[in-house]
């Protein structure tokens, strides 16, 4: 059985991971917890922490909140302001290449270089979710009715996806082939970016708020069925005509945050009850790495070498699965 290190946090874990041999967890209460030779913690935010993700690096943990502002977070406790907008509610943050960070506010988009310069990108809706390309610097920008690929770096046109309806969170393949957008309604949509060719994946019974791809992109992992729906996107079709793979169903509760590994073709799978699964594709293997808790996993993150996995819930629980019973 997998060894849990439980961890004291203050809130609703929005994000949980890892900067290279530090677990972080980042909380709606402000607080940043870095757990590796020792702890430190800090509070970069006046008020509520809303979005967080990692550097690219794994230098630094970068924020945003209702307080307009946007941190860089290091696993020393440090924390460095790098853009503002006063008044604004800044809930949507990706970190892309070369130290490149978005971030948006209503129908704007910015992207801060790694040099301090800004690029500002206006949208006629409101902006649901951002995205770096794996390579290049490129932006996916979700909205109602589509999403907008921009060139960060060049002042050359825009290019329009569109499919009626809301599109939340984002995200590349990869390889750089597909983008693939979370939906108001119950379903996923995505473009095969050489042609524009439409994508539906549906039959949700939830709205898909966490997804994960597997290495090298064969497949996309995602919550919000009763097991974590697992998509195909290898052949020239990606997962059109394809079944998804069912990983961990059960019956009495809904998968709310999925981590695929990141060398194996295996995924932990978080449950609204606070279990956590892990099963391999080949066979649907499963593993018991955590009990029921207290509330929905919310957030989960792999080591990069695959043996240990930062979790959190909604409800103030936080820790560190040891995959290795030697600690």
């Amino acid at each position: 059985m997998p060894i849990i290190a439980p961890l004291e946090v203050d809130g609703f874990v929005v994000r949980a991971g890892f900067l290279k041999d530090c677990a972080y967890f980042a909380t709606g209460e402000g607080e940043i917890l870095f757990s590796g030779a020792g702890e430190r913690r800090c509070s970069p935010h006046k008020a509520g922490l809303l979005a967080a993700v990692p550097r690219l690096d794994g230098s630094g943990l970068v924020t945003s909140g209702d307080d307009g502002c946007i941190y860089a977070s290091g696993a020393d406790g440090s924390a460095e302001l790098i853009a503002e907008r006063p008044r604004k509610w800044i809930d949507i943050v990706a970190a892309g290449p070369s130290g490149a960070v978005a971030f948006a506010s209503g129908r704007t988009a910015w992207v801060r270089l790694a040099d301090g310069r800004e690029k500002e990108f206006a949208h006629e809706r409101a902006v649901g979710g951002l995205a770096f390309a794996p390579k290049g610097l490129r932006l996916a920008v979700s909205r109602y009715d589509g999403a907008t690929l921009w060139w960060v770096g060049t002042d050359g046109a825009s290019v329009e996806l569109a499919w009626k309806g809301a599109h939340l969170g984002v995200s590349f393949s990869p390889d750089g082939k597909y983008l693939v957008t979370a939906m108001q309604e119950n379903a996923l949509h995505g473009w095969r970016l050489s042609d524009s060719q439409d994508m539906r994946m549906t039959g949700y019974p939830a709205k898909v708020k966490s997804f994960s791809w597997s290495p090298k992109g064969r497949y996309l992992a995602t919550s919000g069925a009763n097991a974590a729906i697992v998509w195909p996107f290898f052949g020239k079709t990606g997962p059109m005509g394809q079944a998804p793979l069912q990983l961990g169903t059960r019956g009495d509760a809904l998968v709310t945050a999925v981590a695929c590994h990141p060398e194996e073709e295996v995924i932990a799978v978080g449950y609204q009850d606070g279990m956590i699964m892990m099963c391999r594709f080949a066979d649907n293997a499963e593993v018991l790495l955590r009990r029921p808790g207290e509330a929905a996993v919310s957030s989960m993150g792999w080591h990069a070498d695959g043996t240990r996995l930062a979790f959190g819930t909604e409800a103030a629980e936080a820790g560190i699965v040891n995959l290795h019973d030697d600690g």
